[in-house]
């Protein structure tokens, strides 16, 4: 599912009376209210969802796959999600 297809799911949980506009910004409101709680936080539960969480990646060794030397992989900050019991029961997880 692509943010076009979340946001006609949306609208259409919503109701009928619901525009589409109005359905793209619930959608944005929401990843953006995710991003902030991120930033500011480090951390955003979504009860029975799951939860999204800052966490860091250690420095490690790699390689350049066109030249085949090695190099620095800088250590750096990722989102990692771990989901919630009810969408896993959803997903068939």
């Amino acid at each position: 599912m692509n943010k076009a297809e979340l946001i006609d799911e949306v609208q259409q949980r919503l109701g009928g009376e619901t525009s589409k506009a109005a359905a793209e910004r619930a959608v944005d409101a929401v990843l953006g209210a995710v991003g902030r709680g991120l930033r500011r936080d480090r951390e955003v539960q979504l009860v029975g969802f799951g939860a999204f969480a800052v966490a860091t990646r250690a420095a490690r060794r790699g390689y350049n796959p066109h030249t085949r030397r090695p190099m620095k992989i800088r250590a750096m900050k990722t989102i990692r999600f771990k989901a919630g019991l009810e969408l896993k029961a959803e997903a068939g997880a």
